[in-house]
């Protein structure tokens, strides 16, 4: 029994148009994209960004010679260096003053003495005892208390003097962190710009290789409307920023499928 085959064939001008679609297609996709062109990529380390780190880095431990110099103005005798170098010669004017003043108290005494009469007795020798007595204790407490002030003002002044390093060890933390602060952002700033740029010009590369597989991919969607007498319709495989394997395999299935629509209503067989 002899079998008939009946195949139903295009008009010419569409077999001529799948045809040159057919050796496109093989000559467009033969050779593989070049993706490093599109491939990603990362801004480098803005000069700014460097500046920031570099400054972080030499700023640890900036505050340690604030640290030991307030650790001397501690301690046993750390406060001799705050002595006013005045202060004995406030002390010496301080005791000829009550010096004089305490002869011319034992002169009163004589004189008292000589009125009542017992001038060189012994009751004036008690008064000008007691009276010498009191006076080198007053003199004593005077002299005391000079040198207790002196310390004082110099201890004060050696606790001021570590409240100040104190200070100015954090001070510095602070300043330099705020300039490493401000030089990051600056660096972020260009850094972001860069990366933009980057960004626009893969995009740029990218839409640039993808652009004879769209040509394409237009052109066989346009035959296969005209080939089934359908109005086509047509999706493009340019997306914003995607992989380039997503991007290949999306292209690869509408151009595999164009054709499968071009050629599938002439291979029918009975």
């Amino acid at each position: 029994m002899a079998v008939q085959q009946q195949q139903m064939l295009p008009p010419q001008y569409v077999e001529d148009l799948q045809k040159d679609y057919g050796k496109q297609l093989t000559a467009t996709t033969a050779t593989p994209l070049d993706t490093t062109k599109f491939a990603p990529t990362v801004a480098g380390q803005d000069p700014y960004q460097a500046q920031a780190y570099n400054l972080a880095g030499s700023g640890i431990g900036a505050y340690q010679p604030y640290i030991t110099q307030a650790a001397a103005y501690t301690g046993p005798g750390s406060q001799s260096a705050f002595m006013s170098p005045y202060q004995q010669d406030v002390i010496d004017a301080t005791m000829a003053e009550y010096d004089t003043q305490a002869a011319k108290g034992m002169s009163g005494i004589g004189q008292l003495a000589a009125q009542s009469g017992n001038l060189g007795g012994g009751r004036e020798g008690v008064m000008r005892s007691e009276y010498q007595n009191k006076s080198d204790m007053n003199r004593a407490l005077l002299q005391s208390g000079l040198l207790q002030q002196g310390f004082g003002q110099a201890q004060k002044a050696a606790q001021q003097a570590y409240m100040n390093q104190m200070q100015m060890g954090q001070g510095i933390q602070q300043f330099q962190a705020a300039d490493v602060a401000a030089l990051g952002q600056m660096g972020a700033t260009q850094q972001a710009q860069a990366q933009a740029q980057l960004d626009a010009q893969r995009e740029q590369n990218r839409m640039a290789a993808y652009e004879p597989y769209e040509r394409l991919g237009y052109l066989g969607s346009g035959i296969a409307s005209i080939a089934s007498g359908m109005p086509g319709q047509y999706q493009s495989t340019v997306t914003p920023n995607p992989t380039p394997l997503q991007t290949a395999l999306g292209t690869g299935s509408v151009l595999s499928g164009i054709y499968g629509n071009i050629m599938g209503p002439y291979r029918t067989q009975r």
